[in-house]
């Protein structure tokens, strides 16, 4: 089923190229700009269902790949769909599981059909195809399924690329041909690295499809930050208008605003929970962002961030937490998160309504200059 579809993307008002928008699925619509917590394995880690509706969340994310593998997709489907077997009955995204493939080096082997690669858990011998992601992310019940692309590093040369972009494009057109439900909203991922003809080639092959939204792929996978800058001042504008834009996998809040600035309008990112783990915590005014393991923390009575509500900020002081993460209590990292996360999801907000006011400019150049002057 690749025949064109209502367009489920909304864009209601714009200020320069930045975007503000929403976007419908059978579980509801979101806002746009926005960010989706990532929950790889049908959970954020750390934080539960009742903690994410709290701190805003309009969409969440999972994992085609893990959750073939565990639980497996016939169980979730059997479970009434993964809305029903993780609690969460707003819109979900599934990424295709092509970068978490990508990434076992010396145990996968690529051809022009799928993949072969061997299970992280049990070393059993697994095959996945554009169509078989397809198939089993509307087994899952998603509401928007990616399809499956190869994911070049950042430092393939142009020949090297060109030939993975290639079938990249082959590889979603299969997977839109796939798709079988109405309800499925399938997303194309452009690639070429960080080669502008190749970009504009992605873009325009995949534009071409009816697909209902563009992600922006083959960003933050180690080439420098400036590269990703460079490849964002152009290829976002380069997608079709009137669609939704998915930047994937990236990253900090310098760099959603930098991308939202260059009309991009969805976000994913480990990095609000990953870095809640470790001790990091994202916050407002000059500090930008603080480690809360440091020792200048172990009588600190403040907030983490004395402009936050979140969960952490309205209860505990910086000392308190300090204190979890030098005795190991898990209950650090999940307040960490859990702020994060509200940080993130806040600052979308924050882009949406300044947005709408005409007045993202002035946020803009304000957000860089505090980053900027962290970094100094």
């Amino acid at each position: 089923m690749n025949t064109p579809k209502e367009n489920h993307y909304t864009l209601l008002h714009t200020d320069g190229l930045a975007r503000r928008g929403s976007f419908h699925t059978v579980h509801g619509s979101f806002d746009t700009p926005n960010f989706m917590p990532v929950g790889t394995r049908a959970s954020v880690k750390g934080v539960d269902i009742e903690r994410l509706k709290e701190l805003g969340t309009q969409i969440t994310l999972v994992n085609t790949y893990h959750l073939w593998l565990r639980p497996g997709p016939e169980l979730i489907e059997r479970y009434g769909g993964i809305h029903s077997f993780c609690g969460w009955q707003g819109p979900i995204l599934s990424d295709s599981g092509g970068f978490q493939i990508f990434s076992l080096q010396g145990i996968r082997k690529l051809s022009e059909e799928g993949v072969e690669f061997a299970s992280h858990i049990d070393g059993v011998k697994m095959f996945l195809t554009p169509e078989k992601s397809i198939e089993i992310q509307e087994s899952l019940g998603v509401d928007i399924a990616m399809v499956l692309d190869e994911c070049p590093p950042g430092d393939w040369p142009h020949d090297k690329t060109a030939r993975s972009l290639e079938m990249t494009h082959r590889w979603a057109k299969r997977s839109l041909d796939t798709r079988k439900k109405e309800s499925t909203r399938v997303f194309g991922i452009t690639q070429g690295g960080c080669y502008a003809d190749l970009r504009k080639t992605s873009a325009e092959a995949l534009g071409e499809l009816p697909f209902d939204g563009y992600a922006i792929g083959g960003l933050s996978v180690g080439e420098p930050k400036p590269q990703m800058y460079e490849v964002l001042a152009y290829h976002p504008q380069q997608l079709p208008q009137d669609h939704i834009r998915y930047l994937m996998g990236v990253g900090t809040p310098e760099d959603i605003v930098e991308a939202v600035h260059k009309g991009v309008d969805l976000f994913d990112c480990v990095m609000p929970t990953r870095s809640g783990r470790f001790g990091r915590a994202f916050v407002s005014g000059e500090e930008v962002f603080l480690n809360i393991k440091n020792a200048k923390h172990r009588e600190d009575k403040a907030p983490l961030d004395s402009q936050c509500d979140c969960l952490a900020c309205r209860n505990y002081s910086r000392a308190y937490i300090h204190h979890l993460f030098r005795v190991e209590e898990m209950l650090g990292p999940q307040l960490l998160s859990i702020h994060n996360l509200t940080h993130y999801l806040s600052l979308m907000a924050q882009i949406r309504s300044e947005i709408e006011g005409g007045a993202y400019e002035s946020f803009y150049q304000e957000e860089k200059r505090r980053w900027r002057e962290r970094e100094v």
